[in-house]
This record gives structure tokens, sequence and C-alpha cells, in this order.
């Protein structure tokens, strides 16, 4: 089911039946600082998307929607 939470002032939409993300939500939400997350917020708005991978190396993808959110998928 599509999950919707709010990370560094940005809404983030991903699938909570993904397989890994809620890694990488956690990962967004609290192992980066501030200044971490806005490089991969800015990527992601600027590009379309932003690849990263965790601390345990887990991929996933932040895509930027046209309504000002962000999607979160995983690439594993």
């Amino acid at each position: 089911m599509v999950q919707k939470i709010y990370i560094g002032g940005y809404y983030v939409k991903y699938d909570d039946q993904e397989r890994n993300i809620s890694y990488g939500v956690y990962y967004l939400q609290y192992d980066l600082n501030a200044e971490e997350l806005r490089v991969f917020l800015d990527q992601a708005r600027s590009k379309g998307q932003a690849e990263f991978e965790d601390h345990a190396g887990r991929n996933f993808t932040l895509m930027y929607n046209n309504d000002g959110t962000y999607t979160l998928i995983s690439r594993d």
C-alpha cells in the first residue's frame, strides 16, 4: 500500500510492500543530516531522480513528482 511520510520538509511516497523499502525510508529520515538529505532532494528535483545506497549497500532511487512530492523505490 502506498504510504506518504514527511521528511526534510517534503512528502515522500513509497510502497510499504516493496522489499527493503523501510530501510530506505529510515536512511533518509534518520541517518542523513539535513545537508546530506538536501543533496538527494535537489538532485531528484533537477535531474528527475537521485540514486543512493544505505550503509548496508541496499540500493534506492528517489524520484521527483510533478506535484512537488517525491517517490522512493528500492532497486534491490
